[in-house]
């Protein structure tokens, strides 16, 4: 166990950070109005269901938006309905609360074709109370007639009321340019309470996987909660330890579970903050539960972490539960299920014992080293000369197809530029190749690398 001998991490008792953290935009308003169509157009892709039927959207639905060069975390929810007697209904009331306590700015929609209804107006009431910005959006405007029919909504007491139209566009592009209004240039990051170089564990996980338990054996004291039942962490906490001559911050996070399961508040909240840590990490840990292996659950964790970019390393956990034969099951499955990511390093740790915990952290600080390591010019240079000498780019549509050269643009994640005479015929398979060699000579373990091709350019 680390917290013992050479190596042995000790903890300092610092404020909770926020790096790195986007803003929330959370859609809300009664069934059937068009959130599902706004957030799909706001996102830029069918994310969420759409059909005319109420109720369609029970769970709430993150995705990356951007407005006028202003990024976002958008949420999606399900209607709200105070009056209603259904549980469903009643469960998509308190996601909604939960989104009003995360959100930066509310878009509140209203049906424009018709008039205001009571859901409407304890709506309105509820958005009032709290202290979040609201833009009030007329949805279904698709034509002059229709936007006369929404002026029923201003007895409301609606101040600039937006006609916009979320299934064919119209009005959209005065949406964004209000949400980049509310939401303000992107302030500067705070100061570093942290050590500079200390890297960012998040460490996330479906529940019960063995996160808080991490935690606490690494700080070897019980400052996280552990219990068997899963949604026991709501908060990220931050907590820094001393791993050897490198500072970490460990970042707990509550499990996030499966979207149908996220029935009460708490864990739809904790859900959010859980994505959030995520987007101030330098590096992800996957818990998965040895005996369990991962699940669709774990898949989509990772996505979002690649998604932005973030190193990964995977704990197999509770592995002194199997002998050897049920750890080798469990690593190929957990392989198996995991294969998009082959290149994310895999450790077998026991953390009610101490084991493997070490390997771990270092293997978690190497990933997140790696992803922001720049090779130099010359040995990329070099190394493309090999790769061109020893595989060159296949003919495709009975064309040669020329890389010229090839550039590092950027770190965290290490991403290239290769320069092609033909960058749309440069086929997938070779892609990987190029990626896999760049990974193999440069040490990018645990990260993702890009490489974009761009066609060159023309001199004047």
């Amino acid at each position: 166990m680390p917290a013992q001998g050479k190596g042995r991490s000790k903890p300092t008792q610092r404020a909770t950070r926020t790096r790195g953290e986007r803003p929330v935009v959370a859609i809300v308003g009664r069934p059937n109005v068009g959130k599902s169509a706004l957030f799909n157009r706001l996102a830029g892709s069918r994310l969420s269901i759409v059909e005319d039927v109420p109720g369609v959207t029970r769970d709430r639905i993150y995705a990356d938006g951007k407005a006028f060069g202003r990024e976002y975390v958008l949420i999606d929810t399900g209607g709200f309905d105070p009056q209603s007697e259904d549980p469903m209904t009643q469960g998509i009331a308190s996601q909604v609360h939960i989104a009003l306590a995360e959100a930066d700015l509310v878009l509140c929609v209203l049906d424009g074709t018709t008039g205001p209804l009571p859901a409407d107006r304890e709506a309105i009431a509820l958005l009032r109370r709290s202290e979040v910005p609201v833009l009030f959006l007329a949805n279904k405007i698709d034509h002059r007639g229709a936007a006369l029919g929404a002026s029923e909504l201003y007895r409301l007491g609606i101040d600039g009321l937006m006609p916009v139209s979320a299934l064919h566009g119209h009005g959209i592009g005065d949406l964004e340019e209000r949400i980049a209004e509310e939401l303000g240039p992107k302030p500067n990051e705070p100061e570093e309470e942290f050590a500079p170089d200390a890297c960012r564990i998040a460490i996330v996980g479906r529940p019960n996987a063995g996160k808080s338990s991490l935690v606490n054996r690494l700080l070897g004291e019980e400052r996280q909660l552990v219990d068997n039942r899963p949604g026991t962490t709501v908060d990220s906490v931050d907590t820094l330890v001393e791993h050897g001559s490198q500072s970490l911050v460990l970042i707990d996070t509550a499990g996030i579970r499966r979207r149908r399961s996220v029935e009460r508040g708490v864990e739809a909240l904790s859900v959010i903050q859980a994505i959030k840590a995520i987007e101030r990490s330098d590096v992800v840990v996957l818990m998965i539960d040895a005996e369990r292996g991962p699940a669709e659950q774990d898949t989509k964790i990772l996505g979002l972490a690649l998604d932005r970019g973030r190193a990964i390393t995977i704990a197999l956990n509770k592995v002194d539960l199997l002998d050897a034969e049920g750890c080798k099951r469990a690593e190929e499955k957990a392989r198996d299920v995991l294969s998009f990511i082959p290149w994310a390093p895999m450790c077998r740790v026991s953390v009610s014992r101490g084991r493997g915990l070490t390997k771990l952290l270092d293997s978690a600080v190497r990933c997140a080293q790696a992803n922001r390591k720049r090779a130099s010019t010359g040995e990329l240079n070099r190394f493309f000369e090999e790769v061109l000498e020893h595989h060159p780019p296949p003919t495709h549509g009975g064309r040669a197809v020329r890389l010229y050269y090839v550039t590092q643009a950027t770190v965290a994640p290490p991403t290239f530029v290769a320069v092609s005479n033909h960058p749309d015929r440069v086929h997938f398979s070779y892609k990987r190749y190029v990626i896999n060699q760049l990974r193999k000579r440069f040490g990018f373990e645990g990260c993702p690398v890009r490489v974009y091709y761009r066609p060159k350019r023309k001199k004047n």
